[in-house]
């Protein structure tokens, strides 16, 4: 089982951070280009109908109606924002949620009342500005020294053969146009989603059901473990046991030797095997050295029993929660898992730590590497599970090996 898509290329900087060679084939160095392209159409645009309606509106102040036209212009912030938000899904694939309200009632007065309380409301105004005096021209900048520069160095030497070196530099950068373009793209949409993202007090009751949808996901699967445990243990092992003793004594009613006694000692083996396996299940739900010694002891139990040597150097100073314990667990033990059926390493080595509040993992082989991480696998819910506590699941493995999985899960003591 390959490992599974639990990294995903979300920003033009992280696709930058990949190898160059999956970089330079991937769409991102074209989606960057289309959004600083897309930025200079939009600047433009934007400066051509402003100075419009300035226009319009200082010549109109005479007949009173050129302040309604001039309002105008502090609301141009909404529409250049939500073409920003909408052009930034090209770099930067995470949604910028939008920051304003709806209005208390309806009709044109409440709408425009509660714009203009709104911080959002003159934070894309200054965006709007920083967008007309600065980020359209220095889109122009970084295009004209990724394509217009080199194109006139390349050029050259129509005019003056002796200039040829400047035609090698021109190549030179021309070939570089897609880290320039995406690199100033990055920090473009960086800059553009701090200051169009809501704060947190304009996300308001959002951010707050949302948290507690997570803590409600959380503690409702707890509880639909415990319950699937509790049921495994007291019904059917139970049962089990009871049907394995009956065996027993009618076996010792029957001759030994006989067909029916060699069956009946059958049939109570098969029902051995079956208590072993159902024993694992209940355990694998929620392992009892998890639930009774905690992480470190239940990561160094299933290291003993591991198939190739491994090495547990995981350091807590105590318990931590039991939703962080469980995330933790079953993320060592599924890459332990795939080590063991993938990887033909001969070594691994675990590691862990909470420092600053935040659970660190990390898990190592020495085998051949490559793991596709676009392959799918169960790893990708073990990521979502990680998700849900607001932590990450990262994974280096380039073909040859070793392979690294880094796991880093907030977990506050108090």
């Amino acid at each position: 089982m390959p490992y599974g898509r639990w990294v995903r290329t979300r920003t033009a900087w992280q696709a930058m951070a990949q190898r160059p060679l999956g970089f330079l084939v991937s769409a991102w160095p074209w989606r960057a280009l289309a959004y600083l392209l897309s930025g200079v159409v939009l600047g433009a645009l934007t400066i051509g109908v402003l100075a419009a309606v300035v226009a319009v509106g200082v010549v109109s102040l005479i007949f009173l109606i050129g302040a309604l036209v001039l309002l105008a212009v502090a609301f141009s912030g909404l529409a250049v924002a939500r073409v920003e938000r909408w052009r930034l899904r090209l770099v930067d694939t995470d949604a910028t949620p939008d920051p304003h309200r709806p209005p208390p009632a309806p009709g044109l007065r409440a709408w425009l009342r509660t714009r203009l309380a709104e911080p959002a409301t003159w934070r894309e105004l200054a965006f709007t500005f920083v967008l007309l005096t600065a980020l359209c021209w220095l889109d122009v900048l970084v295009l004209s020294f990724a394509f217009v520069l080199p194109w006139f160095c390349i050029t050259a030497p129509a005019d003056d053969p002796s200039a040829w070196p400047w035609a090698v530099l021109g190549v030179l950068l021309l070939l570089t146009w897609p880290y320039t373009i995406t690199s100033w793209a990055g920090a473009r949409a960086a800059l553009t989603r701090t200051i169009l993202a809501p704060r947190d007090a304009e996300l308001g009751d959002r951010l707050t059901e949302v948290n507690r949808s997570r803590a409600r996901l959380v503690g409702a699967f707890a509880a639909e473990q415990a319950r699937i445990e509790r049921d495994l243990h007291d019904g059917a092992q139970q049962r089990l046991v009871s049907l394995s003793m009956a065996l027993g004594l009618m076996r010792l009613d029957v001759p030994p030797g006989s067909p029916l006694h060699d069956r009946l000692g059958e049939a109570q083996e098969q029902l051995s095997l079956a208590l072993t396996e159902l024993r694992d299940l209940v355990y694998g739900l929620n392992p009892r050295v998890l639930a009774d010694n905690g992480l470190v002891a239940a990561i160094a139990e299933n290291a003993s029993r591991f198939p190739i040597p491994v090495t547990v150097d995981v350091r807590l100073a105590t318990r931590l929660p039991q939703p962080v314990e469980l995330a933790a667990y079953y993320v060592v033990t599924e890459a332990m898992a795939n080590i063991a059926k993938h990887s033909r390493a001969t070594s691994a080595h675990i590691a862990g730590r909470h420092h600053a509040d935040v659970l660190t993992l990390q898990i190592t082989d020495n085998g051949v590497g490559g793991a596709d991480p676009s392959g799918g696998s169960g790893m990708t819910g073990l990521a979502d599970r990680v998700g849900v506590l607001d932590g990450r699941l990262r994974v280096s493995s380039p073909p040859g090996g070793p392979t690294l999985i880094h796991v880093e899960i907030p977990c506050p003591f108090g």
